[in-house]
């Protein structure tokens, strides 16, 4: 195990950065700003190509502790660089079985810093969520982000619940611990992840989908309902569309 007192997180994040700069792309850099609608710099650089740089990297450290990974994301993420952002997050998905639920503080202050999806939300179903599929006493962190007053720590709440739904199914107490008081809310990127989680579980457990659909039918926005019969069988949507009082020319949350 390659301890980080032994690492040079500044010599790793720099390799990285290293590997990045000559793929800059100015035209791509300003679409992507403009896009994201975000003050920090870019270099324009695809996300696979960040992925790419990160693990060729990685590589090099397979056997790097818990405290060195950390260390090796936080030097990147110091930079108000998009794609060093980027890589930060890449960095601690490599070692996310190394992370602890302590851990999650972190997750939590990018967040916050962030305020953005590009970032939340892999952040969220690529980083929290996998920590508490492995460490259940991290729930309770989470929890307390589905009712937090930032809109981006609530969405975050939504989106760990992901993963669990990929491996195995919902946690239909703990989403609808979530969802069903988010349903009220008018902000889109909220309604959008109610329905993000309904249509990755459609693919499996359509049923529950489609009874909680209709349940909550009148408490829940447009945006919402499309992406939850989006991965319904065509009959079972078909009905639900049918029914839905908003479902003709209703665009927004």
């Amino acid at each position: 195990m390659v301890t980080s007192a032994v690492f040079d997180a500044a010599a790793a994040a720099s390799q990285v950065v290293a590997a990045l700069l000559p793929q800059a792309d100015a035209e791509r850099a300003a679409q992507a700003k403009r896009y994201l609608k975000s003050d920090l710099e870019f270099l324009g650089v695809s996300v696979p190509a960040i992925r790419s740089a990160v693990r060729d990297v990685a590589r090099t450290r397979r056997e790097l502790d818990r405290d060195g990974a950390l260390a090796w994301a936080v030097e990147l993420w110091r930079e108000p660089v998009h794609e060093q952002r980027t890589a930060a997050i890449e960095v601690l998905r490599c070692y996310t079985r190394r992370l602890l639920p302590a851990d999650l503080a972190l997750v939590e202050a990018w967040v916050r810093e962030a305020h953005g999806w590009a970032y939340i939300d892999p952040l969220a179903s690529g980083i929290a969520g996998p920590i508490a599929m492995v460490h259940p006493d991290a729930w309770p962190l989470i929890d307390a982000w589905a009712a937090d007053r930032d809109f981006w720590v609530r969405r975050s709440a939504l989106l760990t619940l992901l993963p669990g739904i990929r491996r195995g199914g919902l946690d239909h107490e703990r989403f609808e611990r979530y969802a069903t008081p988010m349903l009220a809310e008018k902000e889109f990127f909220i309604s959008k992840a109610i329905g993000w989680v309904l249509r990755e579980t459609a693919k499996k457990d359509p049923a529950y989908v489609a009874a909680w659909t209709r349940g909550h039918l009148d408490q829940m926005s447009g945006v919402t309902f499309r992406e939850a019969v989006r991965r319904l069988p065509a009959e079972q949507a078909a009905r639900l569309r049918a029914i839905y009082p908003r479902h003709q020319g209703h665009s927004s949350a």
